[in-house]
C-alpha cells in the first residue's frame, strides 16, 4: 500500500468535495425522462452488479469500477426524477382546485369527467418519475453494498496475521531478495554500458547531464540553506504582520527548490539511460519522495524554528527545539525510505515477508521519533498551563495529542513485530502524516492571524477577535476528509457522504439540501442588513422630524426589526423552497410542552410587545419598579434594562413591568413634587418657621412658582413641631439635588435665627440599680452620653427583682 499516494490523492478529493453543485443543480434543472436505450443499458449494468456482489471474488479494482459505473447512472436517475415536475404540480393544482370527492352521493358527471382526465394525466406524467425512483434505489442499494464489501475486506487485510519480521526463519528469504534486487540493478547498468549504441548516447549527452547534476546538486544541498536564511533574515528583522508573511512565502522555497533539484536529478540519471525497469522506478519516485521529505522538514522548522518566530516557544529553549526539527526531519527521512521501499517492492516483487522485514526498522525509528516530539509537545504544554490559571481547551487537548502519539509510537511497532504488519504500518504512517497535518492547520492558523493584523493593524486583539477564530474552525473542518483518508478511508466513502449531503435529508414531503441552506442563509442574511439599514433610517432621519418623543421613535424601531426580521425569515422560507405545512402536526405536538416549558418566556415577549405599543415605559423614563429605582435604558422582547443611581444594571422581566405595580416618575414630562421634612423645637414661633421655610423654597430657581411651594403644618411630633416643604420641580431628576440645597439652607437660616432642630431625647429608670452592682454605692443621678436633658435616678426597690426600662 503506497501511504503516500493515499495522502497526496486526498488533496486532490477535497478539491472535488469542495467543488460547487452547481453542476448537479444544472442537471436537475434540465432533467430528461430516461430513454429506451438508457433503461436497456441499466437492465444489463444491474443484472451483472448483482452476479459481481453474488459472487464476491472480483477484485477491489474490479469492484471500484463497477461501483463507478453504479454511480453514474445514479446521477442520471437523481435528475430524471424531477422530470415532469412543473406539468405534475399544475394538474395537482387543477384537481384541488375541483375540491374533494363528495362523501355522499356522485358529483356532477362534468366534475367527474374532468377529475377522471386529470388523474390520468398525472399517472402519465409520474410514470417516468416512477421509474427513476425505482432505478435510483436500486442503484443506491448495489452501491452500499459494495462499499461494504470493501470496507469489509480492507479490515480483514488490516487484521491479517503475516510474516513477523523478528522471525529469523525469514530472514535468510528477505537476504537473498535484497541481494537479486541490487544485482538486478547493477545488471541493468552494466547491461546498458555494454551497448555500444547507448554508450555513444551517454558520451553523447554527458555535457547536459553534467549541468543537470550540477544544478541538481546545488539546488538539494545549498538551495534550502540559502531560502531559509533569508527567509529567517526577513522576519527577525523587524516584528511586522508584513515581513512574517513575506519570510512565510519565501520560506515555501525550502520545499520548491529541493524538489526542483530532484527532479533535475532524475531528468539527469533518465538522460544518461543506463538504468533499466527497476531503476527507472526508482529515479520517478524520487521527486514525490523527496516532496514529502522536505514538507516535513520544512514543517519542523517552522513549529521548532529557532527564532521568536517559531510556533512552539515557550517551554522549550534552543536545545529542544532544535531536537524538534531533528525529530521532525528523521520523520521525513522515514516516509522518503517507505517511498522508496514501496516503489523498489513493486518493482522486484517481494515477498510479504523481505517488505516486513525491510519496512520493520522504519517502524521502530519513526515509533520513537514520535515519542520524543511528545515529550516535547508535553513540555509546552505543561510550560504554558504553569502560566495559566486555569488549563484551557486548547492545553488540554494538547495533552492528550500528546499521550495519544505517546501511545501510537509504541502500539505500531509492537503490532508490526507481533505479525499484524498491515495494522502497525497503516497506525504508524498514519500518526506521521496526521501530525504532519496538524502541524500545517497551526501554521495556517498563524498565516491567518497575521492576515487579520495586516488588514486590521491590531495585534494586540487578535487573540481575542473573532473572525480568525472562525477561519481556523472551517479550516480545521476542512481537514476532517484528509484525516479520514490518512487514517484508511476510502475515497469514494467520503464522496459517498458528500453525494448524500448534496442530495439531502427529506422531511415529510419536503427534501432540504445544502443549496437550499445556502440560499436560505443568503436571503435572510440580505434582509436583515435590509432591515438594519431602514432602522438606522429611521431613527436617525425620519422619526426626529416627526412630533414623537424619545420613547415613541425607539418603540417604532424597535417594531420596525421585529417585523423585518420576521418577514426576512419567511421569505428566506419561501425562496429556499422549504414547506412547513408537513411540520405543523408536528409542531402542534410540541407546542404543549413547550408552553409548559417556555410559559414564562413567552409571557416576557407578549409583555415586551405591549410595551412597545401601550409604550406605559420609554426609554430615559425614571421608575421605580419593584423596590428598584433608575432610568430606563434598553426595552427588549424579554426583559428591560434598568441602570440605578448606583451606575448597576438591574434586568426586569417585562412581564414584571406590565403585571406589576410601576411607578414613573418622568412619563409625560420631567415635572414632579418634592417634599423635604423639617422639625423644630417646641416653643418655637410657627409662623416665622413657615416664613422662613417658604422663603427657602421660592428662592430655589428649580422649583416652579405657579403652583407656588406650600409649607405644610403637619403636626404635633413626640419630639418636635413638624412641618413639610412641598415645592413642584419643573425637572424631578435634580431632585435630590434640590433637596440638599434646601436643608443646607434651613440650617444656616434656622441658626441664625435661633430656631432649635430637636432630636430625640429619653429618661431611663432604674429601680434597683444595686442589683447591677451590690458592691457600688447607690447612685442617685447617671448622666447618659448625648443628652442634654437626660437623666437617671436610683427609686425605690423592685421587689420582684426585675428591671424595668
Amino acid at each position: 500500500m503506497n501511504v503516500v499516494l493515499r495522502v497526496l490523492g486526498s488533496l486532490l478529493l477535497c478539491a472535488v468535495l469542495l467543488a460547487p453543485a452547481s453542476g448537479m443543480a444544472q442537471t436537475r434543472a434540465t432533467g430528461a425522462a430516461l430513454t429506451q436505450q438508457e433503461v436497456s443499458d441499466w437492465e444489463t449494468l444491474t443484472t451483472r452488479a448483482e452476479d459481481v456482489i453474488g459472487a464476491n471474488r472480483a477484485s477491489d479494482d474490479a469492484l471500484e469500477t463497477l461501483r463507478a459505473q453504479l454511480a453514474s447512472a445514479r446521477e442520471r436517475f437523481t435528475a430524471a426524477r424531477s422530470v415532469n415536475a412543473g406539468a405534475i404540480e399544475t394538474v395537482l393544482a387543477q384537481i384541488d382546485a375541483l375540491g374533494p370527492k363528495p362523501d355522499e352521493g356522485e358529483e356532477p358527471p362534468a366534475v367527474a369527467e374532468q377529475r377522471e382526465t386529470l388523474e390520468a394525466r398525472l399517472a402519465e406524467l409520474r410514470a417516468p418519475v416512477l421509474q427513476a425512483d425505482v432505478a435510483y434505489s436500486v442503484a443506491d442499494a448495489q452501491i452500499r453494498v459494495i462499499d461494504a464489501l470493501l470496507r469489509e475486506r480492507q479490515a480483514d487485510e488490516l487484521m491479517e496475521i503475516g510474516p513477523s519480521p523478528l522471525n529469523p526463519a525469514n530472514w535468510p528469504g528477505a537476504v537473498t531478495e535484497l541481494s537479486d534486487f541490487l544485482l538486478e540493478l547493477a545488471e541493468e547498468t552494466r547491461a546498458s554500458w555494454s551497448d555500444p549504441q547507448r554508450r555513444d548516447e551517454v558520451l553523447g549527452n554527458l555535457p547536459t547531464t553534467l549541468l543537470l547534476l550540477v544544478v541538481a546538486l546545488l539546488m538539494v544541498l545549498r538551495g534550502r540553506g540559502w531560502i531559509e536564511r533569508m527567509g529567517e533574515g526577513v522576519e527577525e528583522r523587524r516584528r511586522t504582520a508584513e515581513r512574517w508573511l513575506l519570510g512565510f512565502v519565501m520560506s515555501l522555497g525550502q520545499i520548491v527548490i529541493p524538489v526542483g533539484g530532484l527532479i533535475a536529478l532524475s531528468a539527469a540519471v533518465s538522460n544518461l539511460g543506463l538504468t533499466g525497469t527497476v531503476g527507472d522506478a526508482l529515479i520517478a519516485a524520487l521527486p514525490e519522495a523527496g516532496f514529502v521529505l522536505f514538507v516535513s522538514r520544512w514543517l519542523g522548522g517552522r513549529i521548532f524554528g529557532m527564532g521568536e518566530t517559531s510556533e512552539l516557544t515557550s517551554g522549550l529553549d534552543r536545545a529542544r527545539r532544535r531536537e524538534g526539527r531533528v525529530f521532525a526531519s528523521a520523520l521525513g527521512v522515514v516516509v522518503f525510505l517507505a517511498v522508496l521501499i514501496d516503489t523498489a517492492s513493486g518493482a522486484a516483487g517481494w515477498s510479504p515477508g523481505t517488505q516486513n522485514i525491510v519496512y520493520f526498522p522504519l517502524l521502530v525509528v519513526a515509533g520513537l521519533m514520535i515519542m520524543r516530539l511528545s515529550r516535547l509537545l508535553v513540555l509546552h504544554t505543561r510550560s504554558e498551563q504553569a502560566d495559566e490559571e486555569e488549563q484551557s481547551f486548547r492545553l488540554r487537548v494538547l495533552m492528550l495529542l500528546g499521550r495519544a502519539m505517546s501511545v501510537l509510537a509504541v502500539l505500531a511497532p509492537t503490532l508490526a513485530a507481533i505479525g499484524y504488519f498491515k495494522a502497525g504500518q497503516q497506525i504508524g504512517f498514519s500518526t506521521i502524516f496526521s501530525l504532519q497535518l496538524i502541524a500545517l492547520l497551526v501554521i495556517l492558523q498563524r498565516v491567518i492571524n497575521e492576515l487579520y493584523v495586516l488588514v486590521t493593524r491590531n495585534r494586540q486583539g487578535v487573540n481575542e477577535a473573532l473572525l480568525p477564530v472562525l477561519l481556523g474552525f472551517g479550516m480545521a473542518l476542512a481537514s476532517v476528509p484528509i484525516f479520514a483518508l490518512i487514517w484508511g478511508a476510502r475515497s469514494t466513502d467520503l464522496t459517498e457522504i458528500w453525494t448524500q449531503v448534496r442530495t439531502g435529508f427529506t422531511i415529510g414531503d419536503t427534501t432540504i439540501s445544502p443549496t437550499d441552506f445556502f440560499l436560505f442563509i443568503i436571503v435572510f442574511a440580505i434582509g436583515y442588513i435590509i432591515t438594519k439599514m431602514l432602522q438606522g433610517a429611521l431613527k436617525s432621519t425620519v422619526l426626529p422630524k416627526t412630533g414623537l418623543d424619545l420613547g415613541g421613535q425607539n418603540a417604532v424601531v424597535s417594531g420596525t426589526g421585529y417585523v423585518g426580521i420576521f418577514l426576512a425569515a419567511l421569505i428566506a422560507i419561501t425562496t429556499a423552497g422549504i414547506d412547513l405545512s408537513s411540520l405543523a402536526i408536528v409542531a402542534g405536538a410540541l407546542s404543549v410542552g413547550i408552553g409548559f416549558g417556555l410559559q414564562t418566556i413567552v409571557s416576557n415577549f407578549v409583555s415586551g410587545i405591549i410595551l412597545l405599543i401601550e409604550r406605559p415605559i420609554s426609554e430615559g423614563d425614571w421608575i421605580e419598579v419593584g423596590g428598584n429605582m433608575g432610568f430606563v435604558r434598553d426595552i427588549s422582547v424579554r426583559s428591560t434594562r434598568i441602570e440605578t443611581f448606583d451606575r448597576t444594571d438591574v434586568i426586569v422581566p417585562n412581564a414584571d413591568l406590565v403585571s406589576g405595580t410601576v411607578t414613573n416618575w418622568t412619563r409625560g414630562n420631567m415635572v414632579g413634587r418634592l417634599i423635604v421634612p423639617v422639625g423644630v423645637a417646641y416653643g418655637t414661633d410657627t409662623r416665622r418657621v413657615e416664613a422662613i421655610l417658604q422663603e427657602i423654597a421660592e428662592a430655589q430657581p428649580i422649583v416652579l412658582l405657579n403652583p407656588p411651594p406650600y409649607v405644610y403644618f403637619k403636626g404635633f411630633g413626640g419630639d418636635s413641631l413638624d412641618f413639610e416643604i412641598r415645592a413642584i420641580l419643573r425637572d424631578i431628576t435634580q431632585m435630590l439635588v434640590v433637596q440638599t440645597e434646601m436643608n443646607h439652607q434651613i440650617a444656616e437660616r434656622f441658626a441664625r435665627e435661633g430656631i432649635e432642630i430637636p432630636f430625640a431625647q429619653r429618661d431611663i429608670w432604674l429601680r434597683n440599680p444595686e442589683a447591677l452592682h451590690p458592691a457600688a454605692p447607690r447612685v442617685e443621678a447617671v448622666s447618659l452620653p448625648g443628652g442634654s436633658a437626660g437623666a437617671a435616678a436610683a427609686g425605690p426597690a423592685d421587689p420582684t427583682g426585675k428591671d424595668e426600662t
